[in-house]
């Protein structure tokens, strides 16, 4: 089974049309350029900057920053992490055109349709904190035994969770939070009075 992770911004939602937008033009930037592998690693390398940087996440949505200052802080983050290339003029288009806080959608976007194009599923990930590697690995087995093979997931961090997660895959919700389990105990205890 093919398991790879990508972290996003727990404020991350579904990609809506403009993300897939932007995600497709550097996917097919990419497969004219025979660079998908490399796009899609410093991709990955973004998703996991968003995912744990605080301060990054409220930069990108910071409305108060021109153009220029935005420019100034993405570019000097990205080349800290070593993100380079196509990834970093998506940055700068997104900033141009005064997008910078879909980038989070656009990264999410684009792991759904490399995915997609690759054969693989997707499985949407929520967890109050992030997974270690072991974890992954964990789920991933658990997804194999369930029916489940070459399955990409896509981590989302929500810590109104508490603990446990929430697992999306296709139409299928599988949750084993905390979260959900005390509502269920508060409508069990409302039955019950």
């Amino acid at each position: 089974m093919a398991s790879e992770a990508t972290n996003v911004s727990p404020n991350a939602t579904q990609p809506s049309g403009l993300a897939q937008r932007y995600a497709l033009a550097l996917l097919e930037l990419a497969k004219d350029k025979k660079t998908v592998d490399a796009v899609a690693a410093e991709l990955e390398k973004l998703g996991a900057l968003l995912a744990e940087d605080a301060a990054f996440r409220a930069f990108i949505h910071d409305p108060r920053l021109d153009s220029s200052a935005q420019q100034r802080g993405a570019f000097a983050v990205l080349e800290r992490a070593g993100v380079s290339g196509d990834v970093r003029n998506l940055v700068g288009v997104l900033i141009a055109n005064r997008r910078l806080s879909a980038l989070p959608q656009v990264v999410n976007a684009f792991g759904a349709l490399l995915a997609e194009q690759r054969g693989q599923q997707t499985a949407e990930v929520a967890t109050a904190h992030p997974l270690t590697d072991t974890q992954r690995a964990q789920l991933a087995a658990r997804l194999t035994e369930a029916g489940y093979s070459n399955v990409k997931l896509v981590e989302r961090i929500d810590p109104t969770l508490l603990g446990g997660l929430v697992v999306r895959l296709g139409s299928r919700l599988y949750d084993s939070s905390i979260k959900s389990k005390l509502q269920r105990l508060q409508y069990a205890m409302k039955g019950a009075a």
